[in-house]
């Protein structure tokens, strides 16, 4: 089940401000665009069950309900910066909160730029945690040609045993940040069970699979899986909605009928400012009456939808954390992966043999070291 998206405690950047830090991570990676280069994942099928993960060594987390961010560690006239950015390029200065570079000392910081990728998310009892699973560059190095064993030390060793040595070592001070920062636990992809059995804080609503002998790939990654349970597969769309129009047969007067459940037109992303038709969302009367209730703009919202048994496409929540829709090639894959309908119960019967695919590879006298 979705939850709420965590609101970010920070203060947001305005535009040009925005845009110097996106420049500047630009720059940090070597990069040609300011957009939002956090990698993203494909819905997992039949034929990543089939083939990838026998045929590749695979990492395998759980998939966190909250909000995804990247996190920039840097400096501003020689004074510690922290800042979350959105898949909307959207900039929050974190006041409060100090990552330090190096374990011995606690007040040294990433004056040279460390770029993080993770989600942020709310535990049961109202605590906000930032979850890291990702490095693309630290302090002023870029990582993202490195393969993921690589960028996983680096963020171990660089930002989580740093930040872990400063919270035993003051723990009263750290109690005050506005969250603090853990690593996801990573798993060998035959070891989905123990992820899927494991016991959370937070809301989780899947699995998410990681080639280790990939680089960090700025956008859709074919090598970055995303599996949710067959009935929580969901599309990201465009709300469009369309109201009746009456005429008074004696004045002529036109109006429309707010009151009556408007055609929900769900429009899928085709690049650039392009919104296309795809479908339309089903609403219950009373699933209506909540959302006038809201007393919110509704329309050209994007929003997240499942589909139910009947094919239907229902509403789960807005995602006011993105720009636009899910792009029509990500809708194409989540449909298939609808289609396809892998459960938890298929991935369990896999597992000896994803285990003894792995155990294969290490065995091949030709099969090559990891790059670091």
């Amino acid at each position: 089940m979705a939850g709420a998206v965590p609101d970010i405690p920070g203060v947001k950047a305005p535009p040009e401000g925005a845009r110097e830090i996106s420049l500047e991570i630009m720059r940090l990676l070597g990069r040609h665009s300011p957009k939002f280069p956090g990698a993203q994942p494909v819905s997992f099928a039949r034929q990543h069950l089939e083939h990838a993960l026998l045929d590749e060594d695979y990492f395998v987390c759980e998939k966190s309900d909250g909000l995804r961010c990247l996190m920039f560690l840097s400096s501003l006239n020689g004074e510690e910066r922290t800042y979350l950015i959105t898949r909307k390029n959207e900039v929050f200065w974190i006041p409060d909160l100090h990552v330090p570079l190096t374990e011995t000392d606690p007040s040294s910081f990433h004056v040279n730029g460390t770029l993080i990728d993770g989600e942020l998310v709310r535990t049961q009892d109202g605590r906000l945690k930032y979850l890291m699973f990702d490095l693309l560059a630290h302090n002023g190095k870029s990582l993202v040609e490195r393969v993921l064993d690589s960028r996983l030390g680096y963020l171990k060793s660089g930002v989580f045993k740093p930040f872990q040595a400063l919270v035993a070592k003051y723990p009263e001070d750290t109690q005050n940040f506005p969250f603090k920062i853990y690593m996801k636990a990573m798993e060998l992809s035959y070891g989905l069970e123990k992820v899927l059995k494991a016991r959370l804080t937070h809301l989780s609503d899947g699995l998410i699979f990681t080639s280790r002998r990939q680089p960090y790939i700025f956008g859709t990654d074919p090598h970055i899986l995303k599996w949710k349970p067959p009935n929580e597969n969901s599309v990201d769309f465009v709300l469009e909605m369309e109201f009746n129009e009456y005429e008074d047969p004696s004045s002529g007067e036109k109006w429309l009928d707010y009151d009556s459940v408007p055609q929900c037109n769900l429009l899928a992303w085709h690049g650039g400012s392009q919104d296309l038709p795809f479908g339309h969302m089903y609403l219950e009367n009373d699933e209506w009456e909540k959302l006038k209730a809201l007393g919110e703009p509704l329309n050209r919202r994007v929003v997240e939808c499942i589909m139910d048994d009947t094919g239907r496409w229902r509403f789960l929540r807005f995602r006011d954390d993105k720009d636009h829709g899910n792009h029509i090639d990500t809708v194409e894959s989540v449909m298939e992966s609808i289609q396809d309908h892998i459960t938890e119960k298929d991935l369990l019967n896999s597992v000896e043999t994803i285990r003894d695919a792995w155990h294969d590879r290490q065995e091949q006298p030709s099969a090559k070291r990891l790059k670091t």
